[in-house]
């Protein structure tokens, strides 16, 4: 698992093992941040349920202003904490997400939801992310899926199928 773009390109990231999560693979990498690349020059990122933090970490690398890494297990912030070492406004935060989606001050330009696929926690963090609108005007809400289809009242702008994964964007109007 490496980064693809930018100026960490080539960077390599521990964290295909943990358990409980996958990586994105290149290629859906490629075709995602192919997509909303425009969107991420000093943006603000959220990547929740963060695993390895690769979605993240794309997103510092391809000149987002800050990222917050959020996770609730221990090994992933291990991994994560060493991921990000040495990758400017990397913030790790070690928290269960329904605490930290109602807890922080912040709104965000881009949110990555990639959760474990048995917890069926997509759909709960999207209406979270709604009803507390932590999400700014034009900001994008990227999920990663395989069963758990995505629900929301956002524009739908991006719909893909990569194997048995699925990616859906959706844009807050």
């Amino acid at each position: 698992m490496r980064v693809i773009s930018g100026i960490y390109k080539g960077k390599n990231l521990k964290g295909f093992d943990i358990d409980g999560t996958r990586p994105t693979m290149d290629r859906v990498k490629e075709s995602l941040f192919g997509t909303i690349q425009t969107k991420i020059p000093d943006s603000t990122c959220l990547d929740l349920f963060a695993g390895s933090g690769a979605l993240g970490i794309e997103a510092l690398s391809m000149g987002a202003k800050e990222c917050y890494f959020i996770d609730n297990n221990i090994e992933a912030i291990k991994t994560l904490n060493e991921n990000t070492l040495n990758i400017k406004n990397a913030y790790v935060v070690k928290c269960d997400y329904k605490k930290y989606l109602k807890e922080t001050k912040l709104k965000y330009d881009i949110i990555f939801l990639d959760p474990p696929y048995k917890n069926n926690n997509l759909n709960k963090a999207i209406k979270l992310i709604e009803e507390l609108e932590l999400l700014n005007k034009n900001g994008l809400i990227v999920c990663e899926y395989e069963t758990e289809k995505p629900i929301s009242n956002l524009e739908l702008i991006k719909e893909k199928k990569y194997g048995n994964k699925y990616i859906k964007i959706y844009k807050n109007s």
